[in-house]
């Protein structure tokens, strides 16, 4: 097979998130593929939609089958316009708009080995069995990667064959675990002692280490891998150490992964032997959803069509044609001792004429991430079938199925989905309004689920859209509905004007906003009586928690989903039938800094060194000019100097110079000096007053553990993390008071050769300057540095530098590249790489379209459920998927726990409602209707973080508060229409959480 010949680079700003996934040696594979996908309609084209997206070098779509309206229920590409047209070709312009980078080409004949031969990778959707099984053979004999994927109504199936030998070069999704050294002994074997003790956990028996920025022991540095043993104790056998030289300090020790080897059978014999990926639970039902597959691959050659909708006697002959295949078989083709479960066949028979959209996705995005796999060798790839099954969205057992007449073709666009749900449902559908919360990737993808499920596509139904956030060339290859010429655009409206493409019946309002206490006069109980549910996809837990909080507080539907990677999860909440929405246990330290003085002086992980070099970059270049242009009075006086609590800042600021910089050697000087401050004299101060064998008062040394003791830099021009530093430092201090600035490397390092160190009593006053931060009575080196600064003052203004994580070309984040290393190299921390720096100072999550696709389609399967009306908690499902690791997850959510307080039972989604007073209601008259109602004392009251009454005031203020009207006591929001109150009641426990109080306006 051929890969493809390409010239383009690649497009790390487009690909940028998608590169912290698969890294670049995999993109660049990616981008030199060729794949050929067979089948277009709505699985086939989320197939095709990701690998375009993910930036496949080139796809060539084969269908020459006409569009009918069957289609259009799951196909996005195709609309009634195309109806008779081929498939292949009238979706190939609308998939050629999303990348141009990637050729898409149309197919026309018939698929043949030479054809197939030109391919890494071979994908049949939709396709007959006898046409899997010679294409499955021939790719087989050949080594081509061969996939077959297929959705039948609610269920769906994947099978992957990679060949007999095929080489997974990165297995796992997780980055090499690395560690900081405490201690290397000399020895057979030598014991490795880890500076942090939960990091012993990571590490296990087997895997293979290196080592890196070892001092004294450097034999091991850059060493071939070695093989570890974890001790009882926790500590680490890494082989002889007899003859190496004695430890000194700092290093890491880095995991390193090594490529592993997998063996397909091809799909003749995998097809009898199945060998499914499924939990040990859901085995057995999986291999019955393989025999229902085989048994409607047979009912399909023997009819010459597949079962019709809901017929009862085509139904029938499916299952017999399953009980006829024989007992249900192992990997090895061993007869197992569970039966076929004939009501799962005859169900999956029933709903099996349907195409929907959310299986489409799902199974698109799993086929679409196992392509990635043949053709990178990144991630193991599926051994070998994987089953997927929603029938949970039908009716729950008791409740009536549809009728075949309810669910026959009407030559609609919905006719894919009716022919699972029925016309009735349709109808639910379309009068649904639904508030979508960001408009990002799941976002995009839940707006085109929504346009192909004529979700609020009726008389009264519509989708309101809600993001504040504007289109950016990294959003391309993920958020679909986006293009290059919607960059700076607004998200919202951009999401909202493709959605009615997809589908012009469906009413999308776009609002440029985002929902937090700013914006309740909008979204108010006006807003929310007109909704019938909400859907997130939000990329933060506070955004979530809030959100959360407000369909608790409006008794709305909740439907939520995220990624982080190849890892994704979709939820559902519903009022009174499932718990509501909790953020993770450990979400609430998601946002929250290191603390100062770790971050500033004693790190002790790369995220530290980071943090501290970003931190620098905002004081040097952001908030020392906008404290010189905005605070002028600072300037006044040294006294108003040392008030104002900006002289330290303004001190490193203008560093080892005595007057504002002219020119770009002024700013090199200045750069230089700011080298010398950080990483060489401040590291030496630092010491005296922490010599290396200093010794706390409990007998321990203070440089033990996490903290490991800092050793100074020296600097020197031809190291390119030292030049580096300058270059960039040099002209963001240029920039900030600009001038004018350079790239030539060679030349700074001849000018940085004829530059003398810095005066070390220039550096002691910035240094003891910032050491007084704390103290506004301080006024060592001030009146220098007033005077000093009244030529900063003088001068035009300053420019406020902004840190951009997405542009590499500013010097942004070489500073903070630059800074963040030599900090690592200060204190023996693994020095993060260029793309890791980004990635922690942009606070960028990893991510890729598959995932996102994956996860949307999920959230679309229980939206099935809530508009189809009150049910139990069991028909709903939470679900996980690790799309790395093959891993797939559904459960069915808790209920709402109930709470008691005496005679008193609630769940988190009650309340107790009061109806506004003719007149008003006093304070007083409000808790005498509390205490009537529910027979207990109400000993405090609150509205937000306001009190309004406790029974603990003194008689006189209790009597001021009594007489007056609630109204009077609170804020409201224009609009507003109810009162929330939190209550206390006498005897009551710590941690009792009583519903609140509505009191309506």
């Amino acid at each position: 097979m051929d890969t493809l010949e390409t010239s383009k680079s690649l497009d790390k700003e487009l690909y940028s998130r998608q590169l912290y996934v698969l890294g670049l040696p995999a993109m660049q594979r990616i981008q030199g593929a060729k794949v050929l996908l067979s089948g277009l309609q709505g699985l086939g084209a989320e197939v095709a939609k990701n690998l375009v997206l993910m930036g496949v070098g080139s796809l060539t779509l084969h269908d020459p089958h006409p569009t009918c309206w069957s289609d259009l229920a799951a196909q996005f590409l195709l609309s009634e316009q195309d109806l008779g047209r081929s498939r292949a070709e009238a979706s190939q312009k609308l998939l050629a708009e999303l990348n141009g980078a990637v050729q898409v080409c149309v197919y026309t004949g018939d698929i043949t080995k030479d054809l197939l031969l030109d391919f890494q990778v071979v994908v049949l959707t939709a396709s007959r069995l006898e046409e899997q099984l010679r294409v499955g053979t021939l790719c087989h004999e050949h080594g081509v990667c061969f996939l077959v994927a297929d959705t039948r109504g609610l269920v769906g199936q994947l099978f992957c064959d990679f060949g007999e030998n095929f080489t997974v070069q990165d297995p796992t999704e997780a980055e090499p675990l690395t560690a900081n050294i405490q201690h290397i002994s000399q020895g057979s074997p030598g014991i490795l002692t880890l500076r942090e003790e939960a990091d012993t956990h990571h590490f296990h028996t087997g895997d293979w280490v290196t080592f890196s920025g070892i001092e004294g022991m450097v034999e091991l540095n850059g060493c071939d891998p070695r093989p570890l043993h974890v001790r009882e104790d926790g500590t680490l056998e890494i082989g002889d150490t007899t003859a190496f030289s004695c430890y000194l300090r700092g290093g890491a020790v880095t995991e390193v992964k090594r490529a592993k080897t997998v063996s397909h059978e091809p799909l003749d014999t995998a097809l009898l032997q199945p060998r499914v990926v499924a939990q040990s639970a859901q085995k057995v039902r999986a291999r019955c959803l393989h025999q229902s597959f085989r048994a409607l691959h047979k009912f399909q050659q023997l009819h010459g069509r597949p079962p019709k909708p809901w017929d009862p006697v085509d139904a029938e002959m499916v299952v017999d044609l399953a009980q006829a295949m024989g007992p249900l078989k192992g990997t090895e083709g061993e007869p197992l001792e569970e039966q076929l479960d004939e009501a799962l066949v005859r169900t999956v028979a029933l709903s099996s004429a349907g195409g929907l959209s959310p299986m489409a996705a799902v199974l698109g995005a799993v086929a679409a991430q196992e392509v990635l796999k043949a053709i990178s060798g990144k991630f193991m790839p599926l051994d070998q079938w994987l089953y997927f099954d929603a029938l949970d969205c039908l009716p729950e057992d008791g409740d009536p199925f549809p009728n075949p007449e309810d669910c026959a073709p009407r030559c609609c666009r919905y006719d894919g989905q009716t022919a699972v749900f029925g016309t009735n449902f349709q109808e639910k559908l379309s009068h649904q309004h639904y508030l979508l919360v960001g408009a990002g990737a799941v976002g995009c993808e839940l707006l085109k689920s929504f346009a192909l499920m004529g979700l609020g596509a009726g008389d009264g139904g519509g989708v309101t859209v809600a993001d504040m956030d504007h289109v950016e060339l990294s959003n391309l290859s993920r958020q679909f509905l986006f293009r290059s010429q919607d960059i700076h655009r607004q998200k919202a409206e951009v999401a909202a004007e493709a959605t009615r493409r997809l589908n012009a019946d469906l009413q999308v309002t776009p609002l440029n906003l985002q929902l937090d206490p700013t914006t309740e006069d909008i979204f108010g109980d006006d807003f929310f009586s007109g909704v019938n549910g909400v859907a997130a996809a939000l990329d933060t837990f506070e955004a979530r928690d809030y959100v959360a909080a407000r369909c608790t507080h409006f008794l709305k539907p909740l439907l939520e989903a995220g990624t982080m990677g190849t890892r994704g999860s979709a939820s559902v909440f519903i009022p009174h039938v499932t718990e509501n929405y909790k953020a993770p246990s450990d979400a609430a330290s998601e946002d929250a800094p290191d603390p100062v003085c770790t971050v500033r002086y004693i790190p002790a992980t790369t995220e530290h060194t980071v943090q501290w070099a970003k931190g620098e970059f905002d004081d040097l270049f952001c908030e020392s000019a906008k404290t010189i242009n905005s605070h002028p009075q600072a300037l006044s006086s040294p006294e108003d100097l040392v008030k104002s609590q900006k002289q330290p800042l303004l001190q490193t600021m203008r560093g080892v110079l005595t007057e504002r910089p002219q020119t770009w050697q002024d700013c090199v000087l200045w750069a230089f000096g700011h080298w010398q401050l950080r990483f060489h004299y401040g590291i030496t101060q630092l010491l005296r007053t922490y010599p290396p064998d200093k010794v706390q008062e409990d007998g321990t040394p203070f440089w033990s553990g996490p903290k490991q003791c800092p050793q100074p830099l020296k600097f020197d021009a031809s190291q390119d993390m030292h030049l580096l530093y300058v270059l960039a430092a040099a002209n963001l201090y240029a920039q900030m008071h600009g001038l004018p600035g350079s790239q030539d490397q060679t030349a700074l390092r001849g000018l940085l050769n004829l530059l003398p160190l810095p005066d070390p009593q220039n550096l002691d006053r910035i240094f003891a300057s910032e050491l007084e931060l704390d103290s506004p009575s301080g006024e060592f080196g001030c009146k220098q540095l007033h005077e000093d600064l009244k030529t900063w003052s003088k001068g035009p203004p300053l420019e406020p530098l902004t840190f951009e994580k997405d542009n590499d070309s500013n010097f942004h984040v070489d500073f903070v590249v630059a800074a963040a290393s030599l900090r690592a190299q200060n204190y023996g921390i693994p020095v993060a790489s260029h793309a890791e720096t980004k990635r922690i100072v942009g606070r960028i999550i990893p991510a890729v379209v598959t995932t996102t696709a994956a996860v949307a389609g999920l959230v679309g399967l229980e939206l099935y459920k809530v508009v189809g009306g009150l049910r139990s908690h069991h028909a709903f499902r939470h679900s996980y998927l690790h799309l790395a690791e093959n891993y797939f997850s559904r459960w069915v959510p808790k209920a709402p726990d109930i709470q008691k307080f005496h005679h008193l039972k609630w769940t988190c989604w009650d309340r107790l409602e009061v109806p506004a007073g003719q007149p008003e209601r006093t304070l007083e008259s409000l808790l005498a209707h509390i205490q009537e109602r529910q027979g207990l004392r109400v000993t405090m009251l609150l509205h937000g973080s306001a009190l309004l009454y406790s029974a603990g005031w003194s008689e006189e203020k209790q009597t001021q508060r009594l007489s007056r009207r609630v109204t009077d006591l609170v804020k409201k929001v224009p609009g507003q229409r109810v009162l929330v109150l939190e209550l206390g009641y006498e005897g009551e426990e710590d941690d009792t959480n009583f519903p609140r109080l509505h009191y309506k306006l």
